[in-house]
């Protein structure tokens, strides 16, 4: 490691911790403690799942409550459009374009903020604490310009974060924060389970359970991501006599989990939505409804495990394009043995992708559900779900490959100026 790598770290880790100190930044003129007390009751629906990717900072109703999932829900819309729309995919792909794509992104995500926080100052009008305490203690339509304000610069603020760890630190910018966002629950929940363990609440035996259960989805992670079909490329004579001072990859890497965390974030979000909306009520077959969507009941797991296998494919199919990489493959003087050039290298390629989605969709939807179906059997008396794990493991792989390869870098710099 030379100095310009830990540099990158040490930026990177400069501003992860801004991040922590923003998450503890209240919005102006709230009641923390009635925030709080809402959000620990609410810890197993879309508010318990959206708390943890705030890092807890929506329980303190901080700037960047809203986190960063703005920034992420406007990227998502302009995905689609891009896949739905051509005009759209060619502005992605050509480099000023990208730039317009970038901006336009950037004001989704500004209007997608503003919507939120005035939503959210809505919303806080009627709440009020067990004792009695309102959660806004000053005017409210000087708290609605307030909240808006600040939450719209936290939210911006977090983007301009993420972007500099992409570009200046080690890089992968927008997941660095939502896993700092995970990981910085860890110590509350290892104190919470230290305290049920000495009230009795829970035996020591099902704490390593739990352990084991999640050292077992770690080390299943890390095998299934690490996996990759790799389809063997030939090049014709001419190109390999132009490129023979460069490399030439001879295969196509395609991963076995394609869609990567996005089907289980989704698949939690739209179950989790109609219970935290319906939970209000006091109709008593809404009240049934509500009570059969509970997070922690197996009929919302049976839906989980095929709604992410649904939204498996419909994300692969977006972020996997066989046309342009048999177009790309076409133009390089590149082929598939035995496969037709064009049209047909697109199906061939297309008909693994949908067969290694199979199998990662298959992987992702018993990884979302399995550690909750285990955690309940041994009468865990919290919720434990195997997203957040997914979500950690893939950032940190990916983040170490992007280390190591910084490293191979240097070090091939370093061997060519000794050789000059």
């Amino acid at each position: 490691m030379n100095k310009n790598l830990a540099n990158k770290i040490f930026i990177t880790l400069a501003l992860l911790f801004a991040y922590r100190i923003l998450a503890y930044v209240p919005v102006p003129g709230v009641n923390v403690d009635v925030i709080k007390e809402f959000f620990n009751s609410n810890t197993n629906n879309a508010l318990g799942m959206f708390n943890m990717f705030s890092g807890k900072a929506a329980e303190r109703l901080s700037i960047i409550s809203l986190g960063i999932m703005p920034y992420i829900t406007s990227s998502i819309i302009m995905e689609l459009l891009a896949a739905t729309f051509p005009n759209i995919g060619r502005m992605k792909k050509e480099r000023d374009g990208m730039v317009k794509y970038m901006q336009i992104i950037r004001v989704a995500t500004i209007v997608i903020t503003l919507v939120q926080s005035v939503g959210v100052s809505i919303g806080l009008q009627s709440l009020h604490s067990r004792t009695g305490e309102a959660a806004i203690m000053i005017d409210f339509n000087t708290f609605i310009a307030l909240s808006a304000a600040s939450m719209l610069a936290g939210t911006m603020l977090l983007m301009w974060l993420g972007e500099q760890i992409t570009q200046r630190g080690i890089g992968n910018g927008i997941s660095l924060i939502i896993f700092a966002g995970i990981v910085s629950g860890i110590p509350s929940a290892i104190s919470s389970t230290i305290n049920l363990v000495n009230t009795g609440e829970l035996n020591f035996l099902v704490v390593i359970g739990i352990a084991l259960v999640i050292i077992a989805a770690i080390g299943a992670i890390i095998y299934v991501e690490l996996g990759e079909r790799r389809i063997p490329i030939s090049y014709s004579r001419k190109v390999l006599m132009q490129n023979q001072n460069k490399r030439i990859m001879n295969y196509i890497p395609i991963k076995l989990n394609l869609s990567g965390v996005i089907p289980p974030i989704f698949a939690s979000a739209i179950l989790t939505f109609p219970a935290t909306v319906l939970q209000s009520s006091t109709n008593e077959y809404i009240m049934k409804i509500n009570d059969i969507f509970n997070p922690n009941g197996y009929v919302f797991h049976i839906f989980t495990f095929f709604f992410v296998i649904f939204f498996a494919y419909f994300y692969s199919s977006i972020v996997f394009n066989a046309k342009d990489i048999s177009e790309n493959l076409k133009k390089q003087g590149g082929f598939i043995p035995g496969i037709r050039p064009g049209e047909g290298t697109a199906l061939y390629l297309n008909e693994i992708a949908s067969r290694l989605t199979l199998s990662g969709s298959i992987y992702l939807a018993i990884i979302a559900t399995l550690p909750w179906l285990l955690a309940k059997f041994m009468g865990v008396p919290f919720y434990f779900g195997g997203t957040s794990v997914l979500i950690v493991v893939q950032v940190a792989l990916d983040t170490m490959r992007k280390i190591e390869a910084q490293m191979y870098v240097n070090k091939y710099q370093t061997l060519s100026a000794v050789g000059l």
